[in-house]
């Protein structure tokens, strides 16, 4: 089994025919094998439903890693151009690569929209053209397209449509989005991009320079301060999602929330200062907040 990078660069991997089963135990093992929390996360849905969890998170990886881990721009949007067609290709019926060939019965089988797959590849080729958002407006349009479409997917396949639902989700992804963004802020620079708001900075008088030589004082303060709230409110804004599933999938939906929001609470405790240290939840803390999910939902069903 071979990365998306490796896998590329592979004439073998790229140039032969994959059957079903090959391609479900290919998209098994990637989901599998490098995100310890994706298969915990699944252990909480239907089996019935975690063939389908590692097909729609296969795509997703792909997207990723043709974007991340390709070092040359030029090279990265012509194969993530290649995997937008690959999606046409797909839904035309014709399927070759084991991504695809996996995912296209699942797509029939929960009615999925292709143009989820689309915005998704949108997100990965904006991160190669775009470094610097200038207000709130552009940082979230980026989060329409690059976290919105995975809660989306994930309502379809667990059976749930209805704009009410989705518009939640969409606050919940977003902010899951902005609190990633957040936590980190030093490791985007390193890869040139900064996410905060250029307005928020310069409406509290921190220049873009100071950012990258890692300068915490008062005015980052209230640049922290100011953009916590935005994705703070978004969590709230999206928790009533969980009363609207069942209760496995409220379970998971709450974990994703409080651990966003723990994250939230980390820079605070930790005065805003993500530039001296970057925020991270530890394994009893996620112990914890498992048990606190679970409490919820439990207090949710019985109420």
């Amino acid at each position: 089994m071979l990365e998306p990078k490796d896998f590329i660069r592979d004439g073998q991997a790229m140039g032969r025919g994959w059957t079903l089963q090959e391609s479900l135990a290919y998209t098994r093992w990637l989901a599998t094998h490098h995100y310890e929390n994706f298969h915990v996360v699944s252990v909480l849905l239907p089996k019935r439903l975690h063939q389908d969890f590692y097909n729609v998170y296969s795509f997703c990886r792909w997207a990723d890693d043709l974007g991340d881990e390709i070092p040359d721009t030029a090279e990265a949007l012509r194969l993530l151009k290649w995997w937008r067609g690959e999606v046409d290709a797909m839904c035309s019926g014709v399927k070759k690569h084991p991504v695809f060939v996996a995912l296209e019965p699942t797509m029939r089988r929960h009615d999925l929209d292709p143009v989820l797959f689309h915005d998704l590849i949108t997100a990965f080729e904006r991160d190669q053209t775009v470094t610097r958002y200038q207000n709130w407006d552009e940082v979230l349009d980026y989060c329409k397209y690059s976290a919105n479409p995975v809660g989306r997917l994930v309502l379809g396949l667990c059976g749930y449509q209805g704009t009410e639902r989705r518009l939640l989700s969409d606050a919940t992804c977003t902010a899951l989005q902005l609190a990633n963004f957040w936590q980190d802020v030093t490791v985007d620079l390193k890869k040139d991009r900064i996410y905060i708001p250029l307005e928020v900075m310069a409406k509290h008088g921190y220049r873009e320079e100071e950012l990258f030589q890692l300068r915490f004082d008062g005015r980052f303060r209230l640049v922290m301060q100011e953009i916590v709230g935005v994705a703070r409110g978004l969590f709230e804004q999206g928790l009533p999602l969980t009363r609207m599933v069942d209760r496995r999938l409220s379970i998971d939906l709450t974990l994703f929330s409080r651990g966003g929001m723990f994250i939230l609470d980390k820079i605070e405790r930790q005065d805003f200062n993500v530039l001296a240290a970057r925020p991270k939840i530890s394994k009893t803390e996620r112990v914890g907040i498992l048990l606190k999910s679970l409490a919820e939902v439990a207090f949710q069903s019985a109420a």
